[in-house]
């Protein structure tokens, strides 16, 4: 049997801590790594509103990403807890490693993001940030099964 087969049998409904613990951490994912998306595709748009509309939607969407952040962290240890790392192959172990070096990156690119005074510096810090995200959010999605 691969891993896609099943038997008819072995399906189960989650139960409702995992949907709880689950639902927090993709909805989180959803906010941080898609708001990112949604931003960078509304910069150009946003120009046009006048001097300073993309640093203001940015710190509208600060205030929204950042608990979302933190809300990935926080479910993010739930979830290693749930699955407990003591059944966990060295592979796993490894990309949930790279993952957390991942959310790391993600954060830091974002802040410094934030800190940046130029154009290119603001670039630069988050592409390294969205980069991060997407590296965290496709490991995420393997050490799932």
């Amino acid at each position: 049997m691969t891993h896609l087969q099943f038997a008819a049998d072995q399906l189960q409904l989650a139960n409702a801590s995992t949907v709880l613990r689950l639902s927090l951490h993709v909805l989180a994912a959803a906010v941080w790594v898609g708001g990112q998306f949604v931003l960078a595709g509304l910069v150009p748009t946003m120009r046009g509103f006048g001097e300073g509309a993309p640093q203001k939607v940015a710190q509208a969407f600060g205030r929204l990403s950042w608990p979302a952040y933190w809300l990935l962290i926080i479910t993010g240890f739930w979830n290693y807890l749930a699955v407990s790392g003591t059944h966990a192959s060295s592979g796993w172990s490894a990309a949930f490693g790279i993952k957390m070096l991942m959310v790391v990156i993600a954060g830091v690119g974002a802040l410094m993001h934030t800190k940046a005074t130029t154009p290119k510096a603001r670039g630069m810090y988050a592409g390294i940030g969205l980069l991060g995200s997407i590296a965290a959010l496709v490991l995420g999605i393997a050490i799932a099964g």
